[in-house]
């Protein structure tokens, strides 16, 4: 299995001069410096991050990682930057979002979980900005995306890809407008019979950080190394 890290954007919600996946935890690892160490410790050795704002910081950081550029970040969403991260990529892929922190165990059971491909969720109550899920009768995921009603939880940002579905996912990223979250190719792919499954993190801890209120709960739940 190879790990995608999609961390082209400029993140300017936060409202830092540099980007958001080297926010720095109270104990010293940026976000993308535990993600890297995470997977590894998962046994994933080959990570690829796809960068754009100021990828230079990112790539002096953390230089023992492979890098893929997006040139047109400011104008492309999470669909185009993922297309770019997974060419020539032809294995199982976790792909997430540079801005997800989360618990070791999270990572542990999406690899363990049998299902071919995979959307991790977090069955909580959401609001506007998060990804959201409802599922039909077979448990399968039915509808993801942020305009969801009525969602069942949030997606937070890591999901696995099998093989023998990541050709076809790929032409599914090349029908995404620019402005589209690669969700958009999920649900492309759910409407050619392509199906996924949700895997809960249940108590384990796992979020997204896209404002600054999300980053102070990042640093009061993250507050050392942990596992």
């Amino acid at each position: 299995m190879k790990a995608v890290i999609l961390a082209a954007g400029i993140g300017s919600r936060l409202g830092n001069p540099y980007p958001k996946c080297l926010n720095k935890l109270p104990y010293g690892e940026t976000l993308m410096e535990r993600q890297i160490r995470i997977l590894r410790e998962c046994g994933i050795k080959e990570i690829i991050a796809v960068v754009g704002f100021k990828k230079e910081l990112i790539m002096e950081h953390m230089p023992s990682i492979y890098y893929k550029y997006n040139p047109v970040y400011y104008l492309t969403n999470t669909s185009k930057s993922l297309l770019v991260g997974l060419e020539d990529i032809y294995d199982d892929v976790i792909m997430l979002n540079g801005d997800v922190v989360f618990d070791k165990a999270v990572l542990e059971m999406a690899i363990s979980n049998e299902r071919d491909n995979k959307i991790i969720v977090d069955n909580k109550k959401c609001g506007d900005e998060e990804v959201k899920y409802t599922t039909d009768e077979m448990g399968r995921i039915k509808e993801i995306s942020k305009e969801v009603i009525k969602g069942e939880g949030e997606a937070v940002g890591i999901n696995i890809i099998s093989k023998k579905h990541i050709e076809c996912f790929k032409e599914y990223l090349k029908l995404c407008e620019d402005n589209d979250y690669f969700e958009k190719a999920i649900e492309l792919a759910i409407e050619e019979g392509i199906e996924f499954f949700p895997v809960n993190i249940g108590k384990n801890n796992c979020m997204e950080v896209d404002f600054y209120n999300d980053w102070e709960d990042a640093c009061n739940i993250f507050i050392d190394k942990g596992v």
